[in-house]
């Protein structure tokens, strides 16, 4: 299929086409969130409401060899957030089929 066709024909095409839609947003710090996207802009600076976010926490274990760590996860609900630009790695859109 052709993304022009859909109205997809420069990166920041895709986020306006997912405004007032769940996306995925993956975070510097092992942060993730899902919500529904409501504003962005050029600085991928965006506004989420309905969010959950899911923090990986890794420690590293006391008295185990070198590089053996658990990973622990913690979650958290949010009715709005904004989330400045410079922390953002990537959006997904929802799937369209």
């Amino acid at each position: 299929m052709d993304p022009a066709s859909n109205g997809i024909q420069e990166p920041f095409d895709l986020i306006r086409l997912s405004l007032s839609e769940r996306v995925f947003v993956k975070l510097r710090g092992d942060r993730e969130l899902t919500g529904v996207l409501h504003a962005y802009d050029g600085h991928m600076n965006l506004i989420l409401s309905d969010v959950e976010e899911t923090i990986m926490i890794v420690d590293q274990v006391e008295g185990a060899p070198e590089g053996h760590t658990t990973v622990n996860i913690a979650k958290r609900k949010m009715d709005m957030l904004f989330v400045r630009g410079d922390g953002v790695i990537l959006v997904s859109p929802p799937s369209r089929t």
